[in-house]
């Protein structure tokens, strides 16, 4: 099975990789994406729109847990398709035992300064009444799941760098029907505490992929299998130098939604937070499809480039790059022309949605180039290039969008908290071409 993988990913058309790695893991990662979307549609539908303003606010500080299992994960895949093609199977052999023992220790601290500092979270974004108390009784519960959550999605990211996705996928798709069918029932069944019933129903879910996830590795996998759980100082440090990228990318997208709900408080009060949290819920998950397609990306880029073959490096790059735009082109469109159908998913109000539509299309205006960035990050990742990674998410998402964030909406008024990000985003995207082009034209192409 390793083999025959490791000969398609070196020698099979780029076009048919893409389709036969992106679209289970296009499907995988959407399947992840429902679980704070459909936690946000069912709060918003059986509690009302500050329950939905609630999950929504309080989402940026689970995106700690999301940069520990993409920091583990994202690292771990590089090293493991990179190890296929050099055949260095000494490293696939340790690689689990280390994945686990950082796991652990991240999640513990996460889960104690998790529930602790949430309140404080909270106060910081300008978050009150109601839309607070709700977002710390949610909060405390979905931190408990901290360690299942940071296994499953970490060990599912070496499966997908394995190029596993059918797998992956239908592990993560087993939770994610769990979670969509306990949150309306749990949300129903604790009356009072249904905010602790969406919680619940997301924690759940997290365990069960967590017992499946731990059982193949144990079991079942033919390839990558789960040895003496410890720290392994080479592969740890060349995890943390390809995954930190990807981590710092999921922390700044929590200061970037931090700053984004608080300038929304700021400049418009609880109309103009509640608006903002149907945006970012629905931004969120047009995001998940094209990280999806990144990762039927990486084990191809990883795989060829360990084994020196550029020039299949070069060509998968173009195609990946068309079919990331075309991707987001899908979430793009109806953004622009469904605007109003789609905020009214979220039970936003008529008045709050007719005045802050166009808005909305604004903050939406750049996301048909967004498949170019993420595939521009994903190529630095996979070559093991987290300096260049690195430097294109600090750049988009802390040097400059911070300052504007902070500094265009007092200059311009209210709508500049909905345009700053799309001018950044634009800037940056043309930055990551100009280097992504240059890494390519440096590589020797095999012939």
């Amino acid at each position: 099975m390793k083999q025959n993988m490791k000969e398609q990913l070196l020698t099979k058309k780029p076009l048919s990789l893409m389709f036969q790695l992106s679209i289970p893991a296009v499907i995988g990662m959407v399947v992840i994406g429902l679980y704070p979307l459909m936690d946000g549609i069912f709060a918003g539908q059986i509690i009302g729109e500050n329950a939905m303003a609630a999950c929504s606010i309080a989402m940026p500080l689970t995106f700690f847990n999301n940069g520990i299992a993409t920091l583990i994960g994202i690292g771990s895949a590089s090293i493991l398709s990179r190890a296929m093609g050099k055949g260095d199977n000494d490293t696939i052999d340790k690689l689990m035992g280390n994945l686990i023992y950082w796991v652990i220790f991240f999640s513990t601290i996460i889960t104690i300064g998790g529930i602790l500092l949430g309140p404080y979270f909270l106060d910081l974004i300008g978050a009150t009444g109601e839309i607070k108390a709700l977002g710390i009784r949610y909060l405390r519960i979905i931190f408990l799941g901290s360690i299942f959550v940071n296994f499953a999605q970490s060990a599912n990211m070496v499966m997908r760098g394995e190029g596993l996705m059918k797998r992956a996928m239908s592990i993560m798709g087993l939770g994610a029907f769990i979670n969509i069918a306990l949150d309306p029932i749990l949300m129903k069944l604790m009356g009072d505490y249904a905010i602790e019933g969406a919680a619940i129903a997301t924690v759940t879910a997290q365990i069960i992929q967590a017992v499946i996830t731990l059982y193949y590795f144990k079991n079942k996998s033919e390839n990558v299998k789960i040895g003496k759980i410890k720290k392994e100082k080479d592969i740890s440090t060349e995890m943390f130098g390809v995954g930190f990228s990807a981590m710092i990318m999921q922390v700044f997208l929590m200061i970037q939604q931090t700053l984004l709900y608080k300038q929304a408080f700021k400049y418009g009060g609880d109309p103009n937070a509640i608006l903002m949290s149907a945006t970012l819920r629905f931004y969120g998950f047009s995001f998940i499809p094209i990280w999806g397609m990144s990762q039927g990306l990486q084990p191809i880029i990883g795989t060829n480039f360990g084994a020196k073959q550029y020039n299949r490096v070069k060509e998968t790059m173009k195609i990946f790059s068309i079919g990331g735009t075309v991707l987001a082109a899908i979430f793009w469109l109806p953004a622009q022309v469904f605007s109003k159908q789609l905020l009214g998913l979220f039970k936003v109000s008529q008045d709050i949605i007719s005045s802050g539509v166009n808005n909305f299309r604004i903050f939406y205006s750049v996301f048909i180039l967004y498949g170019i960035m993420i595939m521009t990050i994903t190529f630095f990742q996979a070559i093991g290039d987290g300096k260049k990674a690195g430097m294109i998410v600090m750049l988009r998402q802390l040097i400059l969008l911070v300052p504007a964030l902070l500094i265009l909406p007092r200059i311009f008024g209210a709508g500049a908290v909905w345009w700053a990000e799309p001018v950044v985003d634009f800037t940056m995207i043309m930055v990551g071409l100009v280097m992504q082009a240059k890494a390519l034209s440096n590589m020797n192409v095999n012939n």
